[in-house]
């Protein structure tokens, strides 16, 4: 695989080997302490991130603090998503921590922006990420078009392309026991575009999202490091 140039979110997920053929249907029960404690973070990153355009367009910083935080959110998110419909890629219950859990199959990073343009601020998280939500809101349905990309409540749920793909997977998983790689690595690619362009909407990196499907389970390779970035291992194909 030729090396790319890696985008500062970098989000990997490993598909656990094994899962229960059921318990998917009653994950919506089990993530709901999960979807309280986000819904609470999920205002509070809309609030720091009206302070972190601020800081930017006078200082052409974003706030290690508030950067962290959101961070956190972000990832939080991403391992109730993989773990519920927007993957149903592990049986293992999400920590609840804002920290990054090496040990956990579901991982997500965002590199700290030295600097970021303060005339960028005013018009990339709505104007120049125009093109981008409407391909999010193909991938993972309306809950996601526009600013809500960055500020959704709902982020930890799915519809659009993604949900339906879930969906299908979890069929086969409760039929035949095994969840379709190909199907994985496709959710997996969308939903990795999907976090890519609510970085960028969440003022967190200047660097316009790339308009590629990335699919798997780690990110490609880079110019930089030739091996896939995740949490271990690629699992064998089922």
């Amino acid at each position: 695989m030729e090396p790319r140039s890696p985008y500062p979110l970098q989000l990997a997920g490993e598909l656990a080997p094994q899962l229960n053929r059921g318990l998917w249907l009653v994950k919506w029960l089990l993530i709901i302490p999960h979807v309280i404690v986000l819904a609470v973070l999920w205002v509070a990153f809309f609030a720091t991130s009206v302070a972190a355009f601020f800081a930017i367009l006078f200082t052409g910083r974003y706030p290690r603090a508030i950067f962290d935080f959101n961070v956190g959110v972000l990832r939080w998110t991403w391992r109730v998503c993989f773990y519920s419909y927007s993957a149903l890629g592990t049986d293992r219950y999400p920590p609840f921590t804002l920290a990054d859990v090496l040990e956990y199959p579901a991982r997500l990073s965002v590199a700290y922006p030295p600097s970021l343009s303060r005339g960028l601020v005013l018009v990339k998280w709505w104007l120049l990420a125009l093109p981008h939500y409407l391909v999010v809101a193909v991938f993972a349905g309306g809950a996601y078009a526009g600013w809500n990309t960055a500020s959704d409540s709902d982020a930890w749920t799915s519809g659009g392309l993604i949900g339906l793909l879930v969906c299908i997977a979890a069929i086969v998983l409760l039929v035949r026991g095994r969840y379709p790689r190909g199907i994985y690595d496709l959710v997996l690619g969308m939903n990795r575009w999907v976090f890519r362009v609510a970085a960028y909407a969440g003022l967190m990196t200047d660097i316009y999202p790339p308009f590629r499907l990335d699919m798997g389970g780690h990110e490609p390779p880079s110019q930089d490091d030739a091996s896939p970035v995740g949490p271990g291992p690629a699992p064998a194909t089922a």
